[in-house]
């Protein structure tokens, strides 16, 4: 017998591992779609006119090739102990925090949790993060996370205009404010005609200000009560902030306990490694009267259907529904995953453990600030938590550089002063090689004590929830953290289809670099040949994204979809002024424009015109035009969204472009579905001028239960100038993140996904998910309708199922999407972009065997609909309006109008490893009336209904 050997390539990672169909699961579903050739489909859902010639051309790494390159590439960063401060800062990871929540995909996989029902585990984390924030700073209200602390400032500022009685127009930064956090305060006061007045608080004028913001302990270290200061605010009628330092808080007075209005800052040096810049969650905390005006999202307790307590996002619809063109924030993003591992940081360590991390941080800065001013050194300030600055005149290059010869990188400050910051990870030997670095010999005293007055210190309690008093024994935690993760749906449980979120495989060779030290250990200011593997690592991505999108430059900046949305309309509006036309602010979007697209405008100063669409979905074209011709010289851009929001290769985008440029405006394509589009059509090919990506979507970041999340932009090459800057790394524009690149360290995830794929991978993968969701319209057809479809009848990598017509015999959106929790499943996109309707995105990850079984889960529901139309049972009595159903209705007496094997095992399901919810269907309108948003008091755990 001759020997023919195996043509199947196991390293094969873009077709054996991440994309989900086999070949022949292929050709069964292409049959059911009703053509011969994926070639074929592609060609009847994509227009033949947007199609790129050419192919995306680098070739495929295999897993263990991929690693071999990263532990190179890692190989050229050198990780040096960073004493530089300025906001971040070395810390330890608590091994069970970094083996079950940073590495687990049960909580990095996880959606954002607009369910609650299926997110109870992580919503219940973020509820500990609050009480954290709360509790630390003296504010009895804390939202879920922000993005990073300069743009909490930032979001703190636009809240104070919002909120203060004064009429005043300007706003006072604390000069001793981080640099960044100043930059980024400038970058979003300035589209809103908000002046910016950079000083010190001893020389504020209160009157002349809505708000304020101090720095506590400031960017030198500083540590000052200013009390006084707030209250000639209040007196003004103006909004006091504080930006500030949770671990200092352990020790220090908090904000509240000054007056402050507002407190906001980075969780980061809880447990966050500091990988180049992040991902971190920033905190923001307040009154109590000002709770309906935070930005972001905030985890509050509510009941569900049998009055237990449940958890849920609070004031939901500020989140879900951006109010457009009046929006003044854009929160689409948070950092849930972040806030996650800093909360359990906090229970990990507890009160008494924080407190004692914080004595000796401070006491090592307080000895190595006593050896420096033992040996004739001019210390400041005088009074100081962690950091201190020490003036060494002509000598600060040398200095500088001793210390790097000694593996330290200390901060540079002026022309004559170097910043030393102490942290966690700094011990006895750290302090020594510092000393030597300034030429002292002598160790550092041993007893001290403390370096600020005694009036600063802390006396009031935090923490005192029994949740941080457990028994902190590991096994003790790491069953904590099970139990949480257990009580979600996650990616890694069953596939999440929602449409536009683009929920694929987070692949594990793709995460496991972030976690390396070489990635993860490096301060965001480190000098550049320390970072030479990132800068490796950055610039290729930044090559293979403009190759992909066909743009000329990249920015890495922004570190949300929302973010990049803001950056990009800001390079527009930039380009315009640098040719005298300021005046051109009018921006036309279309109505079913992603929420974050009208916000974004108006936070960047333009005025919103919203256009029309046609009965198909596409966007209304004569209107379109009308609108543009009315604006005239003062158009700036459109923003459309490609495929469009309602699934569809529109075959107009080329003539939306051409009537643009023809008023003289910039097109902005919405990136958010460029998973339809990569190795298939380029947005800087198509009229595009600038995009941005979302590599939290279709780049393989996960979406770690609502962030992080990266918005990298691309632009063409007039606008490459114009693209964000930074304090630290130059520009002529105003940064848009705390950090240079964003956050840095999980870029390499996109950039191990695009070498792990290829050029080819990534086009297959784009082929692959318009065949899942077409795969999905077909078996569904007559069951419900498609709500939108392209001119050959094909949908693009999402479609839309019309469920308004059950509305009819009362049976909602909700309801499905609830029933769907029953079948072991995440719901798809609910009301949006069409209210009543669920827009559903397969993605390519996922296998013909869970998107059948999807199919038969949505099917069984269809019946369910049908016995309710017929009369057989009423909506109210169906298990369609008790989803989902619990382990409680299991075991209770049975007196509903449906078997209980229908109610708790339908089709669809998993009998042997059902997914059970936690709790029942939860009250949005109880919670909302009664907002607790820290936790609940242990009495409070009896059910609620008592």
């Amino acid at each position: 017998m001759t020997f023919t050997p195996t043509d199947y390539d196991a390293y094969d990672f873009a077709n054996r591992r991440h994309i989900g169909p086999s070949p022949d699961e292929m050709a069964q579903m292409l049959r059911a779609v009703g053509v011969d050739s994926l070639d074929q489909l592609i060609d009847q859902t994509v227009p033949d006119a947007f199609r790129q010639a050419v192919p995306l051309s680098w070739a495929p790494l295999s897993e263990h090739a991929l690693l071999e390159k990263m532990r190179g590439v890692a190989a050229k960063n050198k990780v040096m102990t960073s004493l530089i401060g300025q906001g971040y800062y070395g810390t330890v990871t608590p091994p069970a925090i970094q083996r079950n929540i940073l590495e687990n995909p049960a909580w990095y996989t996880a959606y954002t949790p607009y369910q609650p029902e299926i997110a109870q585990g992580r919503l219940e984390a973020l509820l500990n993060f609050q009480t954290m924030v709360a509790d630390l700073t003296g504010l009895p209200i804390a939202n879920a996370s922000l993005l990073d602390e300069a743009t909490a400032a930032a979001e703190a500022m636009t809240m104070a205009e919002r909120s203060a009685k004064s009429k005043a127009r300007a706003f006072f930064v604390d000069e001793n404010c981080h640099p960044q956090t100043i930059g980024v305060i400038k970058t979003r006061a300035h589209p809103l005609g908000i002046e910016v007045v950079v000083g010190s608080p001893l020389h504020m004028d209160a009157a002349q200000f809505f708000g304020a913001i101090f720095q506590y302990p400031g960017t030198y270290g500083e540590v000052h009560d200013f009390s006084h200061q707030i209250a000639a605010l209040h007196a003004a009628k103006a909004i006091a902030i504080v930006a500030t330092d949770l671990l200092a808080l352990c020790l220090l007075k908090d904000p509240g306990a000054m007056g402050a209005d507002i407190a906001v800052g980075s969780a980061q040096r809880f447990g966050v490694p500091m990988g180049y810049g992040g991902p971190h969650a920033a905190f923001m905390s307040c009154r109590d009267d000002l709770k309906r005006g935070m930005p972001g999202r905030l985890v509050g307790v509510s009941i569900d259907a049998r009055g237990n307590q449940a958890y849920r996002l609070s004031l939901q619809t500020r989140e879900q529904h951006i109010r457009r063109e009046k929006a003044t924030s854009n929160v689409c993003t948070a950092q849930a995953l972040l806030a996650v591992m800093a909360s359990f940081y906090a229970v990990f360590h507890g009160p008494k453990g924080l407190r004692a991390i914080a004595e000796r941080v401070h006491f090592k800065a307080v000895r190595l600030a006593m050896a420096l001013k033992m040996a004739g050194a001019k210390v400041a300030p005088e009074a100081f938590f962690d950091t201190i600055t020490v003036e060494v005149g002509v000598g600060q290059a040398g200095i500088l550089a001793a210390a790097r010869m000694r593996g330290i990188n200390l901060r540079k400050v002026g022309r004559d002063r170097v910043g030393i910051s102490v942290d966690e990870t700094t011990n006895r030997a750290v302090i020594a090689r510092v000393l030597d670095a300034f030429g002292i010999s002598e160790e550092a005293p041993d007893k001290v004590g403390l370096g600020f007055p005694p009036s600063m210190l802390r006396h009031s309690d935090y923490l005192t929830h029994p949740v941080f008093h457990m028994n902190r024994a590991e096994s003790e935690m790491m069953r904590y953290m099970r139990r949480l993760s257990d009580r979600d749906l996650a990616l890694d449980r069953a596939m999440i289809p929602l449409g536009s979120c683009t929920m694929k495989l987070n692949a594990a060779a793709e995460m496991m670099p972030i976690t390396w030290p070489e990635f993860g250990s490096l301060h965001p200011f480190v000098p550049r040949d320390q970072a030479a593997g990132y800068h490796e690592a950055i610039s290729d991505l930044s090559e293979k994204l403009c190759e992909i999108t066909g743009y000329d430059a990249m920015s890495l900046q922004p570190n949300s979809g929302a973010q990049g949305e803001y950056a990009g309309l800001l390079t527009i509006q930039a380009w315009h002024r640098s040719r005298g036309e300021a005046h051109r602010t009018v921006c036309l979007i279309p109505v079913s424009a992603h929420g974050t697209n009208p916000a974004s405008a108006q936070m960047a100063g333009m005025q919103v015109v919203v256009v029309k669409s046609a009965p198909n979905g596409d966007v209304d074209l004569d209107d379109f035009r009308d609108k543009a011709a009315a604006a005239g010289d003062n158009l700036a851009a459109c923003m459309i969204t490609y495929p469009s929001t309602h699934g569809v290769f529109e075959e107009t985008v080329r003539e939306i472009a051409r009537i643009t440029h023809a008023h003289g405006g910039q097109v902005y394509i919405d990136g958010a579905n460029m998973n339809a589009m990569v190795g298939l059509v380029k947005p800087g090919e198509i009229g595009g001028d600038v995009s941005h990506l979302n590599l939290h979507k279709t780049f393989a970041i996960p979406h770690g239960g609502g962030g992080p999340g990266m918005g990298p932009i691309g632009v063409k090459g007039h606008l490459a100038p114009y693209l964000p800057g930074h304090s630290e790394t130059g520009g002529e524009e105003g940064p848009v993140s705390a950090a240079p690149y964003g956050s840095a360290s999980i870029l390499l995830i996109s950039w191990a996904y695009c070498l792990m794929m290829g050029g080819p991978g990534l086009t297959q993968a784009t082929r692959v998910a318009i065949l899942n969701a077409n795969y999905i319209a077909a078996r569904l057809q007559g069951a419900y309708a498609v709500l939108f479809m392209g001119n050959r009848g094909r949908v693009a990598h999402e479609c839309i199922l019309d469920t308004r017509p059950f509305a009819e015999c009362g049976v909602t959106v909700d309801d499905i999407a609830k029933r769907l929790i029953d079948n072991g499943f995440h719901a798809p996109t609910m009301s949006w972009p069409v209210a009543g309707t669920l827009m559903v995105e397969p993605t390519e990850s996922e296998t013909k065997a869970e998107i059948d079984r999807f199919i038969t889960a949505l099917l069984a529901i269809r019946a369910e609909i049908a016995a309710v139309e017929r009369g057989e049972i009423s909506s109210d009595d169906s298990p369609l309006r008790h989803a989902p159903h619990t382990v409680e209705d299991l075991v209770a007496d049975w007196t509903r109008a449906y078997p209980r094997e229908q109610g708790c095992f339908p089709p669809g399901s998993f009998r042997e490893d059902k997914y059970w919810p936690p709790v029942g269907r939860v009250d949005n309108v109880w919670g909302d009336r009664n907002l607790t948003c820290t936790c609940p008091p242990v009495e409070s755990y009896a059910p609620a209904a008592e």
